[in-house]
C-alpha cells in the first residue's frame, strides 16, 4: 500500500477566505486520497468557518496542529489586523519547521495580507520573502504555474520604477538558473526556457532602453554558456502568445504586473505560486486575502485544490 505524503497547510489570514479554501479544498473529491492533509491555524477560527460558512466537515476526522494565536471565535474579519498579521506568521513558521524536519512533505499557504504583516511589525513584504529568511535561503525566486503558461520572475515586490535599476546580469542569470531548476521540479524535460525584454520591443537595438543590451544578453548568452536551453530577450508582447501555444516551456519574467497580468488573464482560479529555490517544497494559490468575499461563504477553492496537487507532484 502506498503511503501518503503528509502535506502542511496554513490556513493564511484568519480575516481572508483562506480558512475557507483551506476546507473546502480538502474536502473536495480531486483531493481526497491525495495526500495526507495537516492543517495548521487556529482551531477557534475553523470552528468560526465551519459553522458560520456551513462547511459540512467534522474537525474532529481531520489532522490540525492549534497554534493558539487565536483562542477567541469573536476575532475581526473581512480587513488586515495585527491580529491577523501574528497569527499567520506563526502559522508558517510551524509549517517551515515540520517541512526543514523533514515531518512533512511540502507546505501548501494560504493568501495573507502584506499590511497585516506591515501592521503587526514584521518587516517581510510577502510570503516569498519570509520562507527566504525562516529557510535560510539566498538565491530564491517566485515562479507562477498553470496548465498553459508558467513563468518566473527576476524581481518581486518593488515598486515598478525601481525595476531598471534591479535588472543586473547576475540577477538575471540567477533566475535563468532557477528557471531550469523549476522545470526540473515539475519532470519537464529538456524545457525550453524563453526570456522576456524590460523594455517595448525589447529594446529595438538600444533605441527604447538598453538594459537588453546591457544586462539580459549577456545572460542569457552565459546560461546558454552553461547548457541551458534559453533564448531571448523577446519582446513581452508577443512573448506570452507563444508561449501559451507551446513555443516555450517557461518565460522568465523582468518584473511582476509583466509575468502576472497574462497568467490571471487565462488562470486566475487555477494559477499557483511555487517558491523556487527554498531547501522546502512550498505552493500557494495565486490569489489574495479577498477580503471582499471573504467570510460570506462563496470562496472559490479551485486555485488551493491546484496548489495541493502540485505540492504532491514537484520533487526537489
Amino acid at each position: 500500500m502506498t503511503t501518503l505524503k503528509k502535506i502542511a497547510i496554513t490556513i493564511g489570514d484568519p480575516a481572508g477566505i483562506g480558512p475557507e479554501i483551506v476546507l473546502k479544498a480538502i474536502m473536495s473529491h480531486e483531493i481526497e486520497g491525495l495526500c495526507e492533509p495537516i492543517i495548521i491555524g487556529d482551531i477557534a477560527v475553523l470552528e468560526e468557518a465551519v459553522e458560520k460558512l456551513n462547511i459540512p466537515v467534522d474537525l474532529n476526522s481531520l489532522k490540525i496542529i492549534n497554534t493558539g494565536e487565536i483562542k477567541d471565535r469573536n476575532f475581526q474579519r473581512c480587513k488586515p489586523t495585527a491580529e491577523g498579521g501574528r497569527a499567520c506568521v506563526s502559522y508558517i513558521k510551524k509549517a517551515v519547521e515540520l517541512a526543514l524536519n523533514k515531518e512533512v512533505y511540502a507546505i501548501v499557504t494560504a493568501p495573507i495580507s502584506k499590511e497585516s504583516l506591515k501592521i503587526a511589525g514584521f518587516k517581510w513584504p510577502g510570503h516569498t520573502e519570509m520562507l527566504a529568511e525562516l529557510t535560510s535561503t539566498k538565491d530564491y525566486a517566485m515562479m507562477f504555474y498553470s496548465d498553459k503558461l508558467k513563468l518566473i520572475l527576476v524581481t518581486i515586490h518593488t515598486a515598478l520604477k525601481n525595476v531598471p535599476d534591479l535588472i543586473k546580469k547576475e540577477k538575471v542569470l540567477k533566475t535563468i538558473t532557477l528557471a531550469k531548476k523549476s522545470c526540473d521540479m515539475m519532470g519537464i524535460e529538456n524545457p525550453k526556457i524563453a526570456v522576456a525584454g524590460l523594455n517595448p520591443h525589447a529594446g529595438e537595438t538600444g533605441i527604447f532602453g538598453d538594459e537588453e543590451i546591457k544586462e539580459i544578453i549577456p545572460a542569457v548568452n552565459e546560461a546558454q554558456a552553461s547548457g541551458i536551453s534559453v533564448s531571448g530577450p523577446y519582446p513581452a508582447d508577443t512573448l506570452f502568445h507563444k508561449a501559451y501555444n507551446g513555443e516555450f516551456d517557461i518565460i522568465v519574467c523582468m518584473y511582476h504586473d509583466q509575468g502576472l497580468i497574462p497568467l490571471k488573464m487565462i488562470a486566475f482560479d487555477k494559477a499557483v505560486n511555487v517558491t523556487i529555490g527554498l531547501p522546502i517544497i512550498r505552493t500557494s494559490p495565486d490569489h489574495g486575502t479577498a477580503y471582499d468575499i471573504a467570510w460570506k461563504g462563496i470562496a472559490n477553492p479551485s486555485s488551493m485544490n491546484e496548489a495541493i496537487k502540485l505540492a504532491v507532484r514537484v520533487k526537489i
